[in-house]
């Protein structure tokens, strides 16, 4: 049965299933909905745990030994298998099918996979799993959905934000789940009372010590090729990954191709600005007062040259997924420069 990650909760109160499958591209609502699968468990006696990782060297036969080798006085267990691509193999389909012949009470299989196609879905050995237990796939929270969202989780943990903090805090970690819970758990820190303003966000934003990707966006669009390179050099010590780093450029570089497109078309700015905002899911308010930035990028490239970028961004992100030989630390610095107003080579 299929159930949305917002019913879980209450699906777990009422009976814990035999066969969970989580499936999703977000990291956090993945995280969260398995950790609530085994907290839940655990109450229920599950005290072991055994984790596979599925590749191609994965032998599944230790899989099913595990699953068949309680005793009379074994503890109960979670067998927690992750499948990155959602493909089990032929071996995987057969060990999938041979463990749901005879599942045995004191085992609970929990899933993780990427979001799952609808092939995969349609295939014998998923439309077993799932008829014996529950499926929860995992979407991004689009946009316009996301300030609810913040305002819920604040909610649930005694908060409430202003509509002005929300859309600020939106557009500081624009659908990233993960940056905006550890944003929220910091704002809660510097919230005076229960009630977060927008002077909160901003101070919270002011006061971070760590650089972060915002601070290389704005010091690539300012034009300021000496900070771009400090500032990259700070997130590669933190530890951040290239993934992250990238999402942030691509996202400011997007938005000023569209900005040029418009301009180069006639479009006045004030309509260029509403109508970018609209496209790209952005605040209008946050968005004009980083107008200035922004035109001054726009001032330096043509409308050519962003879509060049572009088309470096994704030689970046093959980079990044292992389908093309690059450094990706050496090209986020091209690109950054590049955007900056460095003449430097790139793939593209």
């Amino acid at each position: 049965m299929k159930i949305r990650p917002d019913q879980l909760g209450a699906q777990l109160k009422r009976q814990l299933s035999t066969v969970y499958i989580v499936s999703g591209d977000e990291p956090l609502q993945v995280s969260e909905c398995c950790d609530q699968i085994r907290k839940q468990a655990r109450k229920q006696g599950f005290t072991e745990r055994h984790v596979y990782h599925v590749d191609n060297s994965f032998d599944w036969g230790d899989f099913l030994e595990a699953a068949n080798s309680l005793s009379l006085f074994a503890e109960k267990q979670i067998l927690e298998v992750r499948m990155p691509n959602g493909k089990p193999g032929d071996s995987g389909r057969k060990a999938l099918q041979e463990y749901l012949k005879h599942p045995s009470s004191d085992n609970l299989l929990l899933i993780i996979t990427d979001r799952l196609d609808s092939a995969s879905q349609k295939a014998k050995w998923f439309k077993a799993l799932e008829q014996e237990g529950l499926f929860i796939p995992i979407w991004p929270i689009d946009h316009d959905k996301l300030p609810g969202w913040i305002a819920r989780r604040l909610k649930n943990q005694g908060f409430e934000a202003s509509q002005d903090a929300l859309s600020l805090l939106c557009e500081r970690i624009e659908g990233n789940l993960l940056a905006a819970s550890q944003e929220i758990e910091k704002l809660k820190l510097l919230a005076d009372g229960k009630k977060i303003e927008v002077e909160t966000v901003r101070e919270a934003v002011s006061d971070s010590a760590r650089y972060d990707v915002f601070q290389l966006a704005d010091a690539a669009l300012n034009g300021d090729p000496k900070s771009v390179v400090r500032v990259l050099g700070g997130l590669k010590s933190e530890g951040i990954e290239p993934p992250v780093v990238l999402w942030a450029l691509a996202r400011e570089i997007r938005l000023l191709s569209h900005l040029s497109r418009l301009k180069s078309r006639g479009v006045p700015s004030d309509a260029a600005y509403e109508q970018a905002a609209k496209t790209h899911g952005m605040s209008p308010f946050i968005l004009k007062k980083r107008k200035s930035l922004l035109e001054k990028c726009i001032g330096r490239h043509s409308e050519s040259a962003f879509r060049q970028m572009l088309i470096h961004t994704g030689h970046i992100d093959k980079g990044v997924k292992g389908l093309e030989k690059l450094n990706s630390w050496d090209e986020l610095l091209s690109l950054s420069l590049n955007l900056a107003g460095l003449p430097v080579p790139t793939l593209a």
